[in-house]
Formats: C-alpha cells, sequence, structure tokens
C-alpha cells in the first residue's frame, strides 16, 4: 500500500514537472515577444528568467529520472548526486543571466527608452497567471527535493517579478516613467541573486561531503556511548549523499573482547539508534578493542588514528 501511494506521488511529481516546463517554455516566448514589440527590458529579463527556471525545471525532471539508476561496479552510490550536480548548473546559470541583466538595467538608466506599457503590463498579467499556476503544481513536492525546492522558489520570485512589471508598466502608462523599467529588471535580478545563493551554498555544502549545520557530533557520541558494553566512538565521518539522504560511519570500541555474534548484535543496537533519533540513511560501523587511549571524535587531531 506505501509502495503505491510513493508510486502515485512519483508519476504525479513527474507529470506535475513536466507541466511547469511547458508554462514556463509558453510564458518566455510570449513575453520575450512582448518585451521586444514594447521595448521593455523588464520583460525581456522576466522572459529570460521564465526560461532559465523552465530549463532547470526540465533538467530536475532529468536528474530524478536519472537518480532512480541502481548503483553499479564503477557508480557504488547510485546515481541520486546528480540531482546535486544539476542543481549547481541552474544555480551558475541564473547567476550569470543576472550579471547581464544587471548591466543592461544600468546602461537603460543612463540611457532611458520609450517603453510601450500597456504590451508590457498585459503580457505580464499572462505570465504572472502561469507562473501562479506554477507555484500550486510544485507546492507540494517542494520540501522532498532540493532541485524542486529551487524550482517552486524560482517559480514565487518569477510571480512577484511579473507583479513588478505590471506595475512598472501601469506608472509608464500613467506616468511616462520610463526609468522603472531597468529599476524592475535590477530589483528582479537582485532578487534572484539572494535566492540563487542560498541555493548554491546548499548544494556546496553537500558536494564538500559537510554535515548538516545543524547536527552535533558530542550528543550523539554520547548516546552510543551510554549503550552497556560501549567504551568509545572516534573517526565519526558524516556526510550528505544528497540533500535527503544522510550517511554516518565510525570506529567502536568495545568494553571487552567479544565473539563476533556478539559484536554485531552490538552493531545493531547502534545503528538502529542513529537511524531511529537520528535520521540517518546509512551507517557503517567498525568495531575494535584497545585500539585507542582518548580517540578524538574526527580523524586528524593529535591523539592516536586507527
Amino acid at each position: 500500500m506505501h509502495q503505491h501511494s510513493s508510486h502515485h506521488k512519483e508519476r504525479t511529481q513527474s507529470k506535475n514537472l513536466l507541466i511547469t516546463f511547458l508554462l514556463n517554455l509558453i510564458i518566455s516566448v510570449a513575453e520575450l515577444i512582448g518585451g521586444l514589440l514594447s521595448n521593455s527590458l523588464s520583460l525581456i529579463s522576466d522572459a529570460i528568467h521564465n526560461f532559465s527556471d523552465g530549463l532547470a525545471v526540465l533538467i530536475t525532471w532529468l536528474s530524478i529520472r536519472i537518480s532512480k539508476r541502481p548503483a553499479n561496479q564503477q557508480h557504488t552510490f547510485g546515481y541520486k548526486r546528480v540531482q546535486i550536480l544539476a542543481a549547481l548548473f541552474n544555480a551558475l546559470t541564473l547567476i550569470t543571466i543576472c550579471i547581464f541583466l544587471l548591466a543592461e538595467a544600468y546602461h537603460r538608466f543612463m540611457q532611458p527608452q520609450a517603453v510601450e506599457g500597456f504590451a508590457m503590463m498585459w503580457v505580464a498579467m499572462i505570465g504572472l497567471v502561469a507562473n501562479l499556476l506554477g507555484v500550486v503544481l510544485l507546492r507540494k513536492f517542494s520540501n522532498d527535493n532540493l532541485n524542486i525546492k529551487a524550482a517552486y522558489l524560482h517559480l514565487i520570485g518569477d510571480s512577484l517579478s511579473s507583479v513588478a512589471v505590471i506595475i512598472g508598466g501601469v506608472l509608464i502608462i500613467f506616468y511616462e516613467i520610463y526609468w522603472i523599467d531597468p529599476l524592475i529588471t535590477a530589483l528582479i535580478s537582485l532578487y534572484i541573486l539572494k535566492e540563487t545563493w542560498e541555493v548554491l551554498a546548499e548544494t556546496y555544502r553537500i558536494l564538500m561531503q559537510a554535515g548538516p549545520s545543524t547536527m552535533q557530533l558530542q550528543p550523539i557520541a554520547d548516546r552510543v556511548v551510554a549503550i552497556e558494553g560501549i567504551k568509545s566512538i572516534h573517526h565519526i565521518h558524516i556526510w550528505q549523499l544528497t540533500d535527503q539522504e544522510l550517511h554516518f560511519e565510525a570506529h567502536i570500541e568495545m568494553e571487552n573482547d567479544l565473539l563476533l555474534t556478539e559484536a554485531q548484535k552490538k552493531s545493531d543496537v547502534i545503528r538502529a539508534l542513529l537511524v531511529q533519533e537520528f535520521g540517518f540513511a546509512h551507517v557503517t560501523l567498525q568495531t575494535e578493542i584497545n585500539r585507542c587511549s582518548e580517540p578524538d571524535l574526527v580523524a586528524g587531531g593529535d591523539h592516536c588514528h586507527c
């Protein structure tokens, strides 16, 4: 029953991602044409932003499908981390686009150009409706995957930028404030940079095999050592394979010399503790006895290394 529900959720997720991609593609074409006809840089910037987000959604869809491939002799962890590489690519692409748009906005500030406000406003309204639909489609999946979260945040940003373009169109229609167009472009770009930087920082942390910033080693060690028969835990490694999968490995020193079957039972108790209380998806333990006196929690300190 649970497996059927999981498959249904995956199918719905995949379908919603493809629909969101098509919506972004349609918006991009409409806004690009509208931006060229109205001479609106903010509309063109919104079109480029929407296209990049659509491409990000497509890459997300492809990376999720690739990540389902089973592990093999060359890729013993499987292909799950391809999603992190996709998130990194998406973030770097968006940053590049934003820098380009900021440069163009600066030139428009220096040399303001007339903009057709009506076309700018109506095309942005179409973009707003489509973006809001995309937000609804991805909202319930945004916490399941870093790429989907990034796409979801970008769609929220797209919706806000469409509102800004609409307001800009109104100001141009009634007051002929043409400098509002590059101003909106700059604000949109800065907002995208802020959101993208957070995704970039997260992908960097995962690729550097760092553990979650909120996780402390000492409380974990204290819980393990509290188990009867465990003398110490040391040389701990915690890392995220993906944004959802957390791995743990460590050396466990026993108080007494045990038969292998008894040592395995202790390892099973520790493994269950780490999975249930701390959320680790994969646990590797090396049991030993009389190997270290004052061992470090993390390998690389001044004490003995084993």
